[in-house]
Protein backbone atom coordinates (compact mmCIF):
# COMPACT_ATOMS: atom_id res chain seq x y z
CA UNK A 1 0.00 0.00 0.00
CA UNK A 2 1.41 3.44 -0.87
CA UNK A 3 2.58 5.44 2.18
CA UNK A 4 0.04 7.84 3.59
CA UNK A 5 -2.96 6.05 2.09
CA UNK A 6 -5.66 5.30 4.67
CA UNK A 7 -7.52 2.02 4.43
CA UNK A 8 -11.21 2.27 3.80
CA UNK A 9 -13.49 0.51 6.38
CA UNK A 10 -14.52 -2.34 4.05
CA UNK A 11 -10.94 -2.94 2.95
CA UNK A 12 -9.77 -3.01 6.60
CA UNK A 13 -12.21 -5.79 7.39
CA UNK A 14 -10.82 -7.87 4.54
CA UNK A 15 -7.24 -7.24 5.71
CA UNK A 16 -8.16 -8.32 9.26
CA UNK A 17 -9.78 -11.46 7.90
CA UNK A 18 -6.67 -12.36 5.90
CA UNK A 19 -4.47 -11.72 8.95
CA UNK A 20 -6.53 -14.11 11.11
CA UNK A 21 -6.36 -16.77 8.40
CA UNK A 22 -2.59 -16.39 8.29
CA UNK A 23 -2.34 -16.50 12.08
CA UNK A 24 -4.39 -19.73 12.31
CA UNK A 25 -1.97 -21.64 10.05
CA UNK A 26 0.05 -24.32 11.90
CA UNK A 27 3.26 -23.22 10.25
CA UNK A 28 2.67 -19.64 11.37
CA UNK A 29 2.04 -20.70 14.96
CA UNK A 30 5.17 -22.91 14.98
CA UNK A 31 7.23 -20.00 13.69
CA UNK A 32 5.83 -17.66 16.33
CA UNK A 33 6.53 -20.18 19.13
CA UNK A 34 10.10 -20.56 17.92
CA UNK A 35 10.57 -16.80 17.82
CA UNK A 36 9.09 -16.46 21.33
CA UNK A 37 11.42 -19.15 22.61
CA UNK A 38 14.42 -17.35 21.09
CA UNK A 39 13.33 -14.10 22.74
CA UNK A 40 12.94 -15.80 26.18
CA UNK A 41 16.30 -17.67 26.14
CA UNK A 42 18.51 -14.65 27.07
CA UNK A 43 16.22 -14.03 30.05
CA UNK A 44 16.81 -17.60 31.29
CA UNK A 45 20.57 -17.05 31.06
CA UNK A 46 20.29 -14.02 33.35
CA UNK A 47 18.26 -15.88 35.97
CA UNK A 48 20.57 -18.96 36.15
CA UNK A 49 24.19 -18.09 35.38
CA UNK A 50 25.48 -21.54 36.63
CA UNK A 51 22.72 -23.69 35.19
CA UNK A 52 23.77 -26.63 33.02
CA UNK A 53 21.43 -25.51 30.29
CA UNK A 54 23.08 -22.10 30.04
CA UNK A 55 25.12 -22.96 26.95
CA UNK A 56 21.93 -23.64 25.12
CA UNK A 57 21.15 -20.08 24.02
CA UNK A 58 24.66 -19.48 22.80
CA UNK A 59 24.79 -22.69 20.85
CA UNK A 60 21.30 -22.21 19.51
CA UNK A 61 22.42 -19.13 17.75
CA UNK A 62 25.01 -21.11 15.86
CA UNK A 63 23.40 -24.56 15.33
CA UNK A 64 19.97 -26.29 15.62
CA UNK A 65 18.92 -27.79 18.99
CA UNK A 66 19.19 -31.47 17.93
CA UNK A 67 22.91 -30.99 17.27
CA UNK A 68 23.80 -30.74 20.97
CA UNK A 69 20.95 -32.42 22.90
CA UNK A 70 22.17 -36.03 22.26
CA UNK A 71 25.59 -35.20 23.78
CA UNK A 72 23.91 -33.74 26.82
CA UNK A 73 22.25 -37.11 27.49
CA UNK A 74 25.54 -39.09 27.55
CA UNK A 75 26.77 -40.84 30.75
CA UNK A 76 28.51 -39.10 33.66
CA UNK A 77 31.83 -40.59 32.67
CA UNK A 78 31.79 -39.24 29.23
CA UNK A 79 34.10 -36.37 28.41
CA UNK A 80 32.65 -32.93 28.12
CA UNK A 81 31.77 -31.94 24.55
CA UNK A 82 34.12 -29.55 22.89
CA UNK A 83 31.52 -26.87 22.03
CA UNK A 84 30.37 -26.76 25.67
CA UNK A 85 33.90 -26.38 26.99
CA UNK A 86 34.55 -23.44 24.73
CA UNK A 87 31.27 -21.73 25.49
CA UNK A 88 31.03 -22.34 29.25
CA UNK A 89 33.81 -19.97 30.35
CA UNK A 90 32.01 -17.07 28.75
CA UNK A 91 28.66 -17.82 30.40
CA UNK A 92 29.39 -19.78 33.58
CA UNK A 93 32.56 -18.07 34.81
CA UNK A 94 31.13 -14.67 34.31
CA UNK A 95 30.42 -12.70 37.43
CA UNK A 96 27.48 -10.37 37.93
CA UNK A 97 29.74 -7.46 37.08
CA UNK A 98 30.80 -8.95 33.76
CA UNK A 99 27.33 -10.14 32.80
CA UNK A 100 26.08 -7.05 30.96
CA UNK A 101 29.02 -6.90 28.53
CA UNK A 102 28.34 -10.52 27.62
CA UNK A 103 24.60 -10.03 27.13
CA UNK A 104 25.19 -6.87 25.11
CA UNK A 105 26.92 -8.61 22.20
CA UNK A 106 24.20 -11.24 22.05
CA UNK A 107 21.46 -8.61 21.65
CA UNK A 108 23.47 -6.59 19.16
CA UNK A 109 24.18 -9.74 17.15
CA UNK A 110 20.47 -10.43 16.84
CA UNK A 111 19.82 -6.86 15.83
CA UNK A 112 22.44 -7.03 13.12
CA UNK A 113 20.74 -10.02 11.55
CA UNK A 114 17.37 -8.23 11.41
CA UNK A 115 18.87 -5.08 9.92
CA UNK A 116 20.62 -7.06 7.20
CA UNK A 117 17.37 -8.67 6.17
CA UNK A 118 15.60 -5.32 5.93
CA UNK A 119 18.27 -3.74 3.72
CA UNK A 120 18.38 -6.55 1.15
CA UNK A 121 15.24 -5.61 -0.93
CA UNK A 122 16.08 -1.87 -1.14
CA UNK A 123 18.35 -1.03 -4.08
CA UNK A 124 18.22 2.80 -4.21
CA UNK A 125 21.02 3.03 -6.77
CA UNK A 126 18.78 1.71 -9.57
CA UNK A 127 16.63 4.86 -9.67
CA UNK A 128 19.67 7.09 -10.13
CA UNK A 129 20.82 5.22 -13.22
CA UNK A 130 17.80 6.29 -15.38
CA UNK A 131 19.20 8.49 -18.17
CA UNK A 132 17.73 11.89 -18.95
CA UNK A 133 14.96 11.60 -21.49
CA UNK A 134 13.34 15.07 -21.52
CA UNK A 135 15.13 17.81 -23.43
CA UNK A 136 12.85 20.86 -23.83
CA UNK A 137 15.61 22.77 -25.65
CA UNK A 138 16.81 19.84 -27.73
CA UNK A 139 19.20 16.97 -26.98
CA UNK A 140 22.73 18.26 -26.31
CA UNK A 141 25.28 17.27 -28.95
CA UNK A 142 28.89 16.61 -28.06
CA UNK A 143 29.99 17.14 -31.65
CA UNK A 144 29.32 20.89 -31.63
CA UNK A 145 32.53 22.91 -31.30
CA UNK A 146 31.30 26.28 -30.11
CA UNK A 147 34.73 27.93 -30.30
CA UNK A 148 35.15 26.89 -33.93
CA UNK A 149 31.74 28.35 -34.81
CA UNK A 150 32.56 31.61 -33.05
CA UNK A 151 35.90 31.83 -34.86
CA UNK A 152 34.15 31.43 -38.20
CA UNK A 153 31.67 34.19 -37.28
CA UNK A 154 34.48 36.53 -36.26
CA UNK A 155 36.24 35.99 -39.60
CA UNK A 156 32.99 36.87 -41.38
CA UNK A 157 32.56 40.07 -39.36
CA UNK A 158 36.15 41.03 -40.10
CA UNK A 159 35.15 41.54 -43.74
CA UNK A 160 32.63 44.27 -42.82
CA UNK A 161 33.53 47.93 -42.13
CA UNK A 162 34.36 48.43 -38.44
CA UNK A 163 33.32 44.79 -37.89
CA UNK A 164 29.65 45.79 -37.87
CA UNK A 165 26.99 44.03 -39.94
CA UNK A 166 23.85 45.59 -41.39
CA UNK A 167 20.69 43.73 -42.38
CA UNK A 168 22.10 43.34 -45.90
CA UNK A 169 25.17 41.58 -44.47
CA UNK A 170 23.27 39.17 -42.24
CA UNK A 171 22.85 36.58 -44.97
CA UNK A 172 26.60 35.82 -44.84
CA UNK A 173 26.50 35.86 -41.04
CA UNK A 174 23.60 33.38 -41.02
CA UNK A 175 25.61 31.03 -43.23
CA UNK A 176 28.60 31.36 -40.88
CA UNK A 177 26.30 30.35 -38.02
CA UNK A 178 25.15 27.31 -39.97
CA UNK A 179 21.58 28.60 -40.29
CA UNK A 180 19.28 28.91 -43.31
CA UNK A 181 19.50 32.20 -45.21
CA UNK A 182 16.18 33.62 -44.01
CA UNK A 183 17.15 33.32 -40.36
CA UNK A 184 19.07 36.53 -41.02
CA UNK A 185 16.19 38.74 -39.90
CA UNK A 186 15.72 37.01 -36.52
CA UNK A 187 19.50 36.93 -35.99
CA UNK A 188 19.75 40.65 -36.71
CA UNK A 189 16.88 41.60 -34.40
CA UNK A 190 17.94 39.25 -31.59
CA UNK A 191 21.38 40.92 -31.51
CA UNK A 192 19.78 44.37 -31.22
CA UNK A 193 20.38 45.45 -34.80
CA UNK A 194 16.81 46.62 -35.32
CA UNK A 195 17.34 49.43 -32.80
CA UNK A 196 20.77 50.60 -34.00
CA UNK A 197 20.69 49.69 -37.69
CA UNK A 198 23.77 47.44 -37.35
CA UNK A 199 25.25 44.93 -34.94
CA UNK A 200 28.84 44.67 -33.69
CA UNK A 201 30.83 41.46 -33.71
CA UNK A 202 31.16 41.39 -29.91
CA UNK A 203 27.43 41.75 -29.30
CA UNK A 204 26.54 39.17 -31.90
CA UNK A 205 29.12 36.65 -30.66
CA UNK A 206 27.86 37.02 -27.09
CA UNK A 207 24.29 36.46 -28.25
CA UNK A 208 25.07 33.45 -30.45
CA UNK A 209 27.32 31.82 -27.86
CA UNK A 210 24.44 31.93 -25.40
CA UNK A 211 22.14 30.41 -27.99
CA UNK A 212 24.55 27.55 -28.71
CA UNK A 213 25.03 26.83 -25.01
CA UNK A 214 21.32 26.74 -24.16
CA UNK A 215 19.59 25.62 -27.38
CA UNK A 216 20.56 22.34 -29.01
CA UNK A 217 18.30 22.04 -32.07
CA UNK A 218 16.87 24.31 -34.74
CA UNK A 219 13.43 24.60 -33.13
CA UNK A 220 14.85 25.81 -29.81
CA UNK A 221 17.20 28.24 -31.57
CA UNK A 222 14.42 29.69 -33.73
CA UNK A 223 12.12 30.19 -30.76
CA UNK A 224 14.93 31.79 -28.76
CA UNK A 225 15.68 34.26 -31.56
CA UNK A 226 12.08 35.36 -32.06
CA UNK A 227 10.53 35.17 -28.59
CA UNK A 228 10.01 38.14 -26.31
CA UNK A 229 12.22 38.41 -23.18
CA UNK A 230 11.04 36.18 -20.38
CA UNK A 231 8.97 33.91 -22.64
CA UNK A 232 9.53 30.35 -23.83
CA UNK A 233 7.03 30.46 -26.70
CA UNK A 234 6.11 32.51 -29.76
CA UNK A 235 3.03 34.67 -30.19
CA UNK A 236 1.79 36.14 -33.45
CA UNK A 237 3.58 39.47 -33.07
CA UNK A 238 6.94 37.71 -32.78
CA UNK A 239 6.78 36.63 -36.44
CA UNK A 240 6.34 40.14 -37.87
CA UNK A 241 10.06 41.16 -38.21
CA UNK A 242 10.94 37.77 -39.70
CA UNK A 243 8.17 37.90 -42.31
CA UNK A 244 8.81 41.56 -43.11
CA UNK A 245 12.37 40.63 -44.02
CA UNK A 246 11.04 37.82 -46.24
CA UNK A 247 8.73 40.29 -48.01
CA UNK A 248 11.58 42.77 -48.46
CA UNK A 249 14.20 40.36 -49.79
CA UNK A 250 12.63 37.29 -51.39
CA UNK A 251 12.77 37.47 -55.20
CA UNK A 252 9.34 35.92 -55.55
CA UNK A 253 7.80 38.87 -53.66
CA UNK A 254 9.79 41.67 -55.29
CA UNK A 255 6.68 42.98 -57.06
CA UNK A 256 5.15 43.78 -53.65
CA UNK A 257 7.82 46.40 -53.09
CA UNK A 258 5.71 48.82 -55.15
CA UNK A 259 2.64 48.20 -52.98
CA UNK A 260 3.82 48.52 -49.39
CA UNK A 261 0.18 48.91 -48.30
CA UNK A 262 -0.30 45.18 -48.83
CA UNK A 263 2.70 44.04 -46.80
CA UNK A 264 0.67 43.88 -43.61
CA UNK A 265 -2.14 41.93 -45.34
CA UNK A 266 0.28 39.33 -46.67
CA UNK A 267 2.11 39.06 -43.34
CA UNK A 268 -1.17 38.65 -41.45
CA UNK A 269 -2.21 35.88 -43.82
CA UNK A 270 1.06 33.99 -43.42
CA UNK A 271 0.99 34.34 -39.63
CA UNK A 272 -2.53 32.95 -39.44
CA UNK A 273 -1.55 30.03 -41.66
CA UNK A 274 1.45 29.34 -39.43
CA UNK A 275 -0.69 29.23 -36.30
CA UNK A 276 -3.42 27.30 -38.12
CA UNK A 277 -0.96 24.52 -38.96
CA UNK A 278 1.64 24.62 -36.17
CA UNK A 279 -0.27 25.68 -33.04
CA UNK A 280 -2.10 22.39 -32.53
CA UNK A 281 -3.01 23.29 -28.96
CA UNK A 282 -5.11 26.35 -30.02
CA UNK A 283 -3.35 28.29 -27.26
CA UNK A 284 -2.11 31.17 -29.41
CA UNK A 285 1.43 30.25 -28.32
CA UNK A 286 3.80 28.14 -30.40
CA UNK A 287 6.19 26.08 -28.29
CA UNK A 288 9.42 24.33 -29.26
CA UNK A 289 7.65 20.97 -29.21
CA UNK A 290 4.96 22.17 -31.63
CA UNK A 291 7.58 23.66 -33.92
CA UNK A 292 9.53 20.38 -33.98
CA UNK A 293 6.43 18.41 -34.96
CA UNK A 294 5.62 20.77 -37.84
CA UNK A 295 7.25 21.36 -41.22
CA UNK A 296 7.58 25.11 -40.77
CA UNK A 297 11.37 25.24 -40.38
CA UNK A 298 11.76 23.06 -43.46
CA UNK A 299 9.64 25.56 -45.39
CA UNK A 300 11.80 28.41 -44.09
CA UNK A 301 14.88 26.62 -45.41
CA UNK A 302 13.17 26.16 -48.79
CA UNK A 303 12.73 29.93 -49.12
CA UNK A 304 16.41 30.10 -50.03
CA UNK A 305 16.20 27.37 -52.65
CA UNK A 306 12.83 28.22 -54.24
CA UNK A 307 12.63 31.48 -56.15
CA UNK A 308 8.93 30.97 -56.92
CA UNK A 309 7.16 31.78 -53.66
CA UNK A 310 3.97 30.17 -54.93
CA UNK A 311 5.59 26.74 -54.83
CA UNK A 312 5.64 26.97 -51.01
CA UNK A 313 1.91 26.36 -50.70
CA UNK A 314 1.85 25.44 -47.02
CA UNK A 315 2.60 28.92 -45.65
CA UNK A 316 4.12 31.51 -48.00
CA UNK A 317 2.25 31.29 -51.31
CA UNK A 318 1.25 34.70 -52.64
CA UNK A 319 -1.47 33.13 -54.80
CA UNK A 320 -3.13 31.70 -51.71
CA UNK A 321 -2.97 35.08 -50.00
CA UNK A 322 -4.47 36.69 -53.08
CA UNK A 323 -7.41 34.25 -53.12
CA UNK A 324 -8.11 34.68 -49.40
CA UNK A 325 -7.94 38.47 -49.55
CA UNK A 326 -10.18 38.66 -52.63
CA UNK A 327 -12.77 36.45 -50.95
CA UNK A 328 -12.70 38.68 -47.90
CA UNK A 329 -12.89 41.84 -50.01
CA UNK A 330 -16.04 40.58 -51.73
CA UNK A 331 -17.79 40.08 -48.37
CA UNK A 332 -16.47 43.23 -46.68
CA UNK A 333 -18.80 45.70 -48.38
CA UNK A 334 -17.84 48.72 -46.25
CA UNK A 335 -14.12 47.77 -46.44
CA UNK A 336 -13.39 48.29 -42.76
CA UNK A 337 -11.66 44.89 -42.65
CA UNK A 338 -14.43 43.56 -40.39
CA UNK A 339 -17.38 41.43 -41.45
CA UNK A 340 -20.56 40.60 -39.57
CA UNK A 341 -22.81 37.55 -39.72
CA UNK A 342 -24.78 38.86 -42.70
CA UNK A 343 -21.58 39.43 -44.65
CA UNK A 344 -20.24 35.96 -43.90
CA UNK A 345 -23.57 34.35 -44.79
CA UNK A 346 -23.10 35.57 -48.37
CA UNK A 347 -20.00 33.41 -48.76
CA UNK A 348 -20.34 30.93 -51.62
CA UNK A 349 -23.87 32.09 -52.38
CA UNK A 350 -25.30 31.41 -48.90
CA UNK A 351 -24.09 27.81 -48.90
CA UNK A 352 -23.51 27.68 -45.13
CA UNK A 353 -26.51 27.45 -42.82
CA UNK A 354 -27.44 30.36 -40.58
CA UNK A 355 -27.15 28.17 -37.49
CA UNK A 356 -23.52 27.48 -38.29
CA UNK A 357 -22.87 31.16 -39.03
CA UNK A 358 -24.25 31.98 -35.58
CA UNK A 359 -21.96 29.38 -34.02
CA UNK A 360 -18.92 30.93 -35.71
CA UNK A 361 -19.79 34.31 -34.24
CA UNK A 362 -20.49 32.81 -30.80
CA UNK A 363 -16.77 32.75 -29.96
CA UNK A 364 -16.35 28.98 -30.29
CA UNK A 365 -13.53 29.35 -32.82
CA UNK A 366 -12.60 33.05 -32.66
CA UNK A 367 -10.43 35.11 -30.35
CA UNK A 368 -10.84 38.64 -29.16
CA UNK A 369 -13.66 40.61 -27.57
CA UNK A 370 -14.79 42.31 -30.76
CA UNK A 371 -16.76 39.26 -31.84
CA UNK A 372 -18.79 39.21 -28.63
CA UNK A 373 -19.13 43.00 -28.33
CA UNK A 374 -19.75 44.07 -31.91
CA UNK A 375 -20.64 40.78 -33.61
CA UNK A 376 -17.83 41.10 -36.17
CA UNK A 377 -14.81 39.01 -37.08
CA UNK A 378 -11.49 40.28 -38.42
CA UNK A 379 -9.54 39.32 -41.49
CA UNK A 380 -7.36 37.07 -39.33
CA UNK A 381 -10.43 35.09 -38.24
CA UNK A 382 -11.62 34.87 -41.84
CA UNK A 383 -8.36 33.17 -42.86
CA UNK A 384 -9.11 30.35 -40.40
CA UNK A 385 -12.71 30.15 -41.61
CA UNK A 386 -11.93 29.96 -45.31
CA UNK A 387 -9.19 27.32 -44.99
CA UNK A 388 -11.39 25.23 -42.70
CA UNK A 389 -14.37 25.58 -45.03
CA UNK A 390 -12.52 24.51 -48.16
CA UNK A 391 -10.54 21.64 -46.62
CA UNK A 392 -12.39 19.72 -43.91
CA UNK A 393 -9.92 16.82 -43.82
CA UNK A 394 -7.06 18.39 -41.87
CA UNK A 395 -6.84 17.99 -38.07
CA UNK A 396 -7.29 21.73 -37.47
CA UNK A 397 -10.34 22.02 -39.71
CA UNK A 398 -11.94 18.97 -38.07
CA UNK A 399 -11.36 20.59 -34.67
CA UNK A 400 -12.72 23.89 -36.01
CA UNK A 401 -16.06 22.48 -37.13
CA UNK A 402 -16.32 20.08 -34.20
CA UNK A 403 -16.10 23.05 -31.82
CA UNK A 404 -18.88 24.75 -33.75
CA UNK A 405 -21.19 21.71 -33.71
CA UNK A 406 -20.54 20.85 -30.04
CA UNK A 407 -23.24 23.13 -28.64
CA UNK A 408 -22.87 22.15 -24.98
CA UNK A 409 -19.08 21.80 -25.08
CA UNK A 410 -19.04 18.31 -23.57
CA UNK A 411 -16.53 16.97 -26.10
CA UNK A 412 -19.02 14.82 -28.03
CA UNK A 413 -21.72 15.36 -30.64
CA UNK A 414 -25.04 14.02 -29.45
CA UNK A 415 -27.95 13.03 -31.65
CA UNK A 416 -29.78 16.18 -30.51
CA UNK A 417 -26.95 18.39 -31.78
CA UNK A 418 -26.89 16.62 -35.12
CA UNK A 419 -30.65 17.00 -35.50
CA UNK A 420 -30.39 20.68 -34.54
CA UNK A 421 -28.19 21.41 -37.56
CA UNK A 422 -29.92 19.00 -39.93
CA UNK A 423 -33.33 20.65 -39.47
CA UNK A 424 -32.21 23.74 -41.36
CA UNK A 425 -30.74 21.58 -44.13
CA UNK A 426 -34.14 19.93 -44.57
CA UNK A 427 -35.92 23.27 -44.78
CA UNK A 428 -33.48 24.54 -47.38
CA UNK A 429 -33.86 21.38 -49.44
CA UNK A 430 -37.64 21.71 -49.31
CA UNK A 431 -37.36 25.30 -50.55
CA UNK A 432 -35.34 23.97 -53.49
CA UNK A 433 -38.04 21.36 -54.24
CA UNK A 434 -35.67 18.55 -53.26
CA UNK A 435 -36.93 15.78 -51.04
CA UNK A 436 -34.83 15.63 -47.90
CA UNK A 437 -33.77 12.37 -46.34
CA UNK A 438 -35.46 11.80 -42.95
CA UNK A 439 -33.17 12.46 -40.02
CA UNK A 440 -33.31 8.85 -38.83
CA UNK A 441 -32.07 7.60 -42.21
CA UNK A 442 -29.43 10.34 -42.44
CA UNK A 443 -28.28 9.48 -38.93
CA UNK A 444 -27.83 5.81 -39.85
CA UNK A 445 -25.73 6.82 -42.84
CA UNK A 446 -23.53 9.12 -40.78
CA UNK A 447 -23.00 6.55 -38.03
CA UNK A 448 -22.00 3.98 -40.64
CA UNK A 449 -19.66 6.56 -42.12
CA UNK A 450 -17.96 7.61 -38.87
CA UNK A 451 -18.25 4.33 -36.89
CA UNK A 452 -18.06 5.93 -33.43
CA UNK A 453 -16.57 3.87 -30.62
CA UNK A 454 -19.36 4.84 -28.19
CA UNK A 455 -22.91 4.32 -29.30
CA UNK A 456 -25.02 7.45 -29.46
CA UNK A 457 -22.18 10.00 -29.40
CA UNK A 458 -19.48 11.08 -31.87
CA UNK A 459 -16.19 12.30 -30.46
CA UNK A 460 -13.40 14.31 -32.03
CA UNK A 461 -11.21 11.22 -32.28
CA UNK A 462 -13.97 9.39 -34.15
CA UNK A 463 -14.02 12.11 -36.79
CA UNK A 464 -10.23 12.25 -37.07
CA UNK A 465 -10.15 8.52 -37.74
CA UNK A 466 -12.86 8.88 -40.38
CA UNK A 467 -11.52 9.45 -43.90
CA UNK A 468 -14.71 11.24 -44.99
CA UNK A 469 -15.03 13.86 -42.26
CA UNK A 470 -15.74 16.46 -44.95
CA UNK A 471 -18.84 14.54 -46.05
CA UNK A 472 -20.04 14.37 -42.44
CA UNK A 473 -19.70 18.13 -41.84
CA UNK A 474 -21.14 19.18 -45.21
CA UNK A 475 -24.20 17.04 -44.56
CA UNK A 476 -25.18 19.17 -41.59
CA UNK A 477 -24.38 22.77 -42.59
CA UNK A 478 -23.21 23.21 -46.23
CA UNK A 479 -26.06 22.68 -48.68
CA UNK A 480 -24.02 23.07 -51.88
CA UNK A 481 -21.33 20.59 -50.97
CA UNK A 482 -23.89 18.23 -49.49
CA UNK A 483 -25.65 18.02 -52.85
CA UNK A 484 -22.30 17.47 -54.59
CA UNK A 485 -21.52 14.57 -52.28
CA UNK A 486 -24.96 13.08 -52.86
CA UNK A 487 -24.28 12.93 -56.58
CA UNK A 488 -21.09 10.93 -56.03
CA UNK A 489 -20.93 7.35 -54.93
CA UNK A 490 -19.26 6.62 -51.62
CA UNK A 491 -16.74 4.39 -53.38
CA UNK A 492 -15.52 7.29 -55.49
CA UNK A 493 -15.22 9.46 -52.38
CA UNK A 494 -13.12 6.81 -50.70
CA UNK A 495 -10.88 6.55 -53.76
CA UNK A 496 -10.29 10.29 -53.61
CA UNK A 497 -9.43 10.14 -49.91
CA UNK A 498 -7.14 7.11 -50.30
CA UNK A 499 -5.07 8.60 -53.10
CA UNK A 500 -1.38 8.69 -52.23
CA UNK A 501 1.58 10.58 -53.57
CA UNK A 502 1.94 14.31 -54.24
CA UNK A 503 -1.80 14.82 -54.64
CA UNK A 504 -3.07 18.35 -54.02
CA UNK A 505 -5.05 18.90 -50.86
CA UNK A 506 -8.61 20.23 -51.04
CA UNK A 507 -7.37 23.68 -50.04
CA UNK A 508 -4.57 23.73 -52.64
CA UNK A 509 -6.97 22.59 -55.33
CA UNK A 510 -9.50 25.28 -54.37
CA UNK A 511 -6.87 28.03 -54.25
CA UNK A 512 -5.44 27.08 -57.65
CA UNK A 513 -8.89 27.05 -59.27
CA UNK A 514 -9.95 30.34 -57.70
CA UNK A 515 -6.70 32.04 -58.64
CA UNK A 516 -7.12 31.01 -62.27
CA UNK A 517 -10.67 32.38 -62.23
CA UNK A 518 -9.55 35.69 -60.74
CA UNK A 519 -6.74 36.07 -63.26
CA UNK A 520 -9.15 35.26 -66.10
CA UNK A 521 -11.56 37.90 -64.85
CA UNK A 522 -8.72 40.41 -64.76
CA UNK A 523 -7.76 39.53 -68.32
CA UNK A 524 -11.39 39.95 -69.41
CA UNK A 525 -11.44 43.43 -67.87
CA UNK A 526 -14.39 42.68 -65.57
CA UNK A 527 -12.91 41.82 -62.19
CA UNK A 528 -15.87 42.92 -60.11
CA UNK A 529 -19.58 42.74 -60.84
CA UNK A 530 -20.91 44.69 -57.88
CA UNK A 531 -21.57 48.11 -59.38
CA UNK A 532 -18.07 49.55 -59.64
CA UNK A 533 -17.32 51.91 -62.48
CA UNK A 534 -15.72 50.33 -65.49
CA UNK A 535 -13.11 53.07 -65.68
CA UNK A 536 -10.41 52.53 -63.07
CA UNK A 537 -8.68 55.26 -61.14
CA UNK A 538 -4.88 55.57 -61.36
CA UNK A 539 -4.53 53.88 -57.97
CA UNK A 540 -6.74 50.99 -59.04
CA UNK A 541 -4.81 50.66 -62.30
CA UNK A 542 -1.60 50.38 -60.33
CA UNK A 543 -3.05 47.71 -58.05
CA UNK A 544 -4.64 45.91 -60.97
CA UNK A 545 -1.22 45.50 -62.51
CA UNK A 546 -0.14 43.70 -59.33
CA UNK A 547 -2.91 41.11 -59.62
CA UNK A 548 -0.89 38.99 -62.00
CA UNK A 549 2.48 38.65 -60.25
CA UNK A 550 3.52 35.56 -62.18
CA UNK A 551 4.12 37.66 -65.28
CA UNK A 552 6.38 40.18 -63.54
CA UNK A 553 9.04 39.05 -61.10
CA UNK A 554 12.05 41.36 -60.86
CA UNK A 555 15.29 40.14 -59.39
CA UNK A 556 16.21 40.68 -55.76
CA UNK A 557 16.07 44.32 -54.70
CA UNK A 558 17.40 46.08 -51.67
CA UNK A 559 15.13 45.55 -48.65
CA UNK A 560 13.19 48.37 -47.14
CA UNK A 561 12.82 49.15 -43.48
CA UNK A 562 10.93 46.76 -41.24
CA UNK A 563 7.30 47.72 -40.85
CA UNK A 564 4.85 47.20 -38.03
CA UNK A 565 1.82 45.02 -38.62
CA UNK A 566 -1.47 45.18 -36.78
CA UNK A 567 -2.67 41.60 -36.72
CA UNK A 568 -6.25 42.05 -35.63
CA UNK A 569 -7.15 45.71 -35.76
CA UNK A 570 -6.61 47.85 -38.85
CA UNK A 571 -7.00 51.53 -39.37
CA UNK A 572 -8.63 52.29 -42.70
CA UNK A 573 -9.06 55.65 -44.28
CA UNK A 574 -11.18 56.78 -47.18
CA UNK A 575 -8.91 55.06 -49.68
CA UNK A 576 -9.61 51.46 -48.68
CA UNK A 577 -7.39 48.99 -50.39
CA UNK A 578 -8.83 46.63 -52.98
CA UNK A 579 -7.09 43.26 -53.35
CA UNK A 580 -3.82 43.32 -55.21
Amino acid sequence: MPPGKVLQPVLKMKVDELFLCWLSESSTQAMLRDCLRRIQMPARAERGAGDAEQPGPRLAAAAPDPAWRPRECEGPGAPSPTPASTALPVGAASSARSGPPVRGPRRSGGTRVVQTRKEEPLPPAASRSIPTFYFPRGRPQDTVNIDAVITKIERTFAQFPHERATIEDMGRVAKACGCPLYWKGPLFCSAGGERTGSVSVHKFVAMWRKVLQNCHDDAAKFVHLLMSPGCSYLVQEDFVPFLQDVVNTHPGLAFLKEAAEFHSRYITTVIQRIFYTVNRSWSGRITCAELRRSTFLQNVALLEEEADINQLTEFFSYEHFYVIYCKFWELDTDHDLLIDAQDLARHNDHAISTKMIDRIFSGAVTRGKKVQKEGKISYADFVWFLISEEDKKTPTSIEYWFRCMDLDGDGALSMFELEYFYEEQCRRLDSMAIEALPFEDCLCQMLDLVKPQTEGRITLQDLKRCKLANVFFDTFFNIEKYLDHEQKEQASLLRESDSEGPELSDWERFAAEEYDILVAEEAAGDPWEDGYEAELSPMEQKLSALRSPLAQRPFLEAPGSLGAVELYEYECGDDDLPPS
